[in-house]
């Protein structure tokens, strides 16, 4: 009997890790989607009432993308990751088609800016099409090089193929902080596979001194020279004094944040959301979370965030292979930096991007995309936990050997 018990131990644990799901990262993510449907509603509610007689208008939308993409991310996280190391280049392309399109009868302009498509009733920016991209693809760059990566050569072919995407939301969307994440995803990748790092300090050293140059001379300028975007940057340093050309929105984001206090207005209480914050449900919707759950409930959202944040953390440093390690890192980027940009936009720290919160700002084409990566992510943490052998290329791709030879 003891022997049968023995024998059979490891069978029993081999299906335990088969089984493997990483609840922790999926509740995190349900916990900020549920939140955000929750601030999404309270933020809405009364503009949605009087643009379209439907208090729900906003939060109906939202709930079916958010239901719609976290079954789907359930599923697809089923699905071997590996299979989009065959797709990569596919997706690669795609993006860049679907951002050109945007110039096409196809493209629709929404406030001024022509960054969506239009596929009958579908419609969404292709734009967040492109980080997938560079999250897949420059990985499968990456270990297709392998021992090659050493060199200024590899290391212009990535920056390359970053920065075609970043060029092309730029070009095509006229989407300048979309095309910055996009940039940063990569030089985040690439920092990671990339052996010598004392050139990435000393390049982020001199565009952070040419950064800082060149706010302090737009600061001492007496005019922008009409140019919007040194506007965005002046209103930022005086935004009490540009109040009729874009510091208003700012300025009333300020006093949401200010009047919320520790535990906030109370749900609902809110009044900067009743027009004083145009558009508060995108990417000022953390100021309307302070005013109305206070410091306490921005301190949770973080908190929130951080957990979303180390989960994948984790997930990128115990990955089975380097081509999931680099992906789950790309992946980590984006969330890391798109909640940074937001929350420093909100405080204004940084001059206004347009960057929304993840999970949490309204927008269905962010929603599904980001749960699409998500997807990715819980499927590569399932093979940390179960590994079988295998008998193709992956295999050499796996240990890390694989030169694309």
């Amino acid at each position: 009997m003891r022997r049968k018990e023995k024998g059979a131990a490891p069978e029993l644990d081999r299906k335990r890790r088969e089984d493997y799901y990483d609840f922790s990262l999926l509740a995190v993510i349900i916990l900020l989607t549920g939140f955000g449907l929750v601030m999404l509603y309270s933020t809405t509610s009364y503009t949605a009432s009087l643009k379209y007689g439907n208090d729900m208008y906003f939060f109906s939308r939202q709930a079916k993308y958010s239901l719609i993409a976290i079954v789907l991310a359930v599923l697809l996280s089923r699905v071997n990751y590996r299979i989009l190391w065959y797709l990569s280049r596919v997706i690669y392309i795609l993006a860049l088609v679907l951002m050109a399109l945007v110039q096409s009868p196809l493209g629709r302009a929404y406030n001024g800016a022509r960054r969506w498509l239009a596929f009958g009733p579908v419609r969404f920016q292709p734009a967040e099409v492109a980080k997938i991209a560079v999250i897949v693809y420059l990985p499968v760059m990456i270990v297709r090089m392998g021992r090659n990566l050493r060199g200024w050569r590899p290391m212009a072919k990535l920056l390359a193929a970053g920065a075609i995407q970043a060029a092309a939301a730029r070009i095509f969307t006229q989407n300048l902080s979309t095309a910055l994440i996009i940039m940063l995803i990569a030089l985040t990748i690439i920092f990671v596979a990339w052996p010598k790092t004392k050139g990435f300090l000393i390049a982020a050293a001199v565009t952070a001194g040419l950064a800082a140059a060149f706010v302090l001379i737009i600061a001492g300028a007496g005019s922008s020279g009409g140019n919007f975007r040194f506007m965005r940057i002046r209103v930022w340093l005086h935004p009490e004094q540009h109040t009729e050309s874009g510091g208003y929105q700012v300025m009333q984001a300020l006093y949401a944040l200010g009047s919320g206090g520790i535990f906030g207005k109370g749900l609902g209480n809110g009044t900067q959301k009743l027009g004083a914050v145009p558009e508060a449900e995108n990417d000022m919707i953390f100021s309307i979370i302070c005013e109305e759950l206070g410091i306490f409930g921005g301190i949770i959202v973080i908190s929130l965030f951080l957990y979303l944040i180390y989960r994948l953390f984790f997930i990128a440093q115990n990955a089975p292979d380097r081509f999931s390690g680099l992906m789950v890192t790309g992946i980590f980027a984006h969330i890391s930096l798109q909640v940074i940009l937001n929350l420093c936009v909100n405080l204004n720290v940084i001059p206004t991007t347009g960057v929304t919160l993840p999970f949490v700002s309204y927008g269905g084409t962010s929603v599904c995309l980001l749960m699409a990566e998500m997807a990715v992510a819980l499927s590569v943490s399932r093979a940390i936990h179960f590994r079988r052998p295998d008998r193709d290329i992956w295999g050499e791709v796996v240990r890390g050997s694989y030169t694309g030879s």
